[in-house]
């Protein structure tokens, strides 16, 4: 579809841009967003220039973010939602950030079942683009440098999981999530690194299991359904994977709100029915 393509193309030139320029906004803080997180100089910066490429196509209706309080609108077509920078916190230490990007054909808020298209940068050693669209039964990823993108390889979730990520203090987790960990982790490789786009990426490469469940702090969960863990179920469950809240798939939650949140799973169908089980013999689903 030539719609999602422009929208394809307009996020590579802009995460192009954004890796090459990244450096210049990495130390400044800018206020909090709409969830009350503080942001970066670099996360505003990230949303603008997303908002300059994309709001000015044709095939763009709406622009939400999770640095705005509300939705943009822009004229007829899709409603993109976007996480400009994921992780920026770890712009500090050095430490790999990403985009997350989800393309909606409804108005928002919307269910995941929504959705047409997801894409995730990752800006690590070398920066990369996966894509999952409705109108292609393949998920590409894509090399980005030096301003141009060089389709790299497609995946398929592997058969044998390896990995694994929960994300929160063990002190601030339930004990049914704590429980899940301690026995994942005797089988699989603890890799935590505190952005998303990296923890997910990690899953997508070696197979495994990113969570991010509901803790004290946040009860109904850290990430956020239009930005977050709708875009990454929809692209894990393209590349045969599966994605759960703790009781159904992350497509089929229904957010009342643009900012709603969520506890978030994604990774082999095998790690997500454990979950799922845990989850459901301790009578919570978080």
């Amino acid at each position: 579809m030539r719609e999602i393509d422009s929208i394809v193309r307009a996020i590579q030139d802009t995460a192009n841009y954004v890796d090459h320029h990244l450096a210049s906004h990495a130390g400044a803080k800018a206020g909090t967003n709409p969830s009350g997180e503080r942001q970066t100089d670099a996360d505003v910066w990230a949303d603008d220039l997303f908002f300059d490429s994309l709001s000015v196509l044709d095939a763009v209706g709406a622009y939400a973010s999770e640095e705005r309080d509300d939705v943009v609108d822009c004229g007829t077509g899709y409603s993109v939602a976007i996480d400009p920078l994921d992780g920026s916190a770890n712009l500090a230490p050095n430490n790999s950030v990403g985009t997350i990007v989800g393309v909606y054909d409804a108005p928002l808020p919307a269910r995941g079942r929504e959705l047409v298209a997801a894409a995730v940068v990752l800006y690590g050693p070398y920066t990369t683009m996966t894509v999952a669209r409705e109108d292609s039964d393949d998920v590409q990823e894509y090399l980005l440098r030096d301003g141009a993108s060089e389709r790299w390889s497609v995946f398929e979730m592997p058969a044998e999981p390896m990995v694994v990520g929960l994300a929160g203090r063990a002190s601030a987790r339930s004990d049914a999530v704590n429980a899940l960990a301690d026995d994942l982790e005797r089988d699989l490789k603890l890799r935590y690194g505190g952005a998303t786009v990296a923890d997910v990426a990690q899953v997508l490469e070696y197979g495994g299991l990113f969570g991010y469940p509901a803790t004290e702090s946040h009860p109904d969960g850290k990430l956020r359904v239009h930005f977050e863990a709708a875009p990454l179920g929809y692209l894990v469950e393209a590349v045969g994977g599966a994605s759960t809240d703790g009781a159904q798939s992350l497509l089929d939650v229904d957010p009342d709100d643009l900012h709603a949140r969520t506890p978030t799973f994604v990774g082999n169908e095998s790690l997500i029915e454990r979950v799922e089980d845990a989850l459901a013999d301790a009578g919570n689903t978080h």
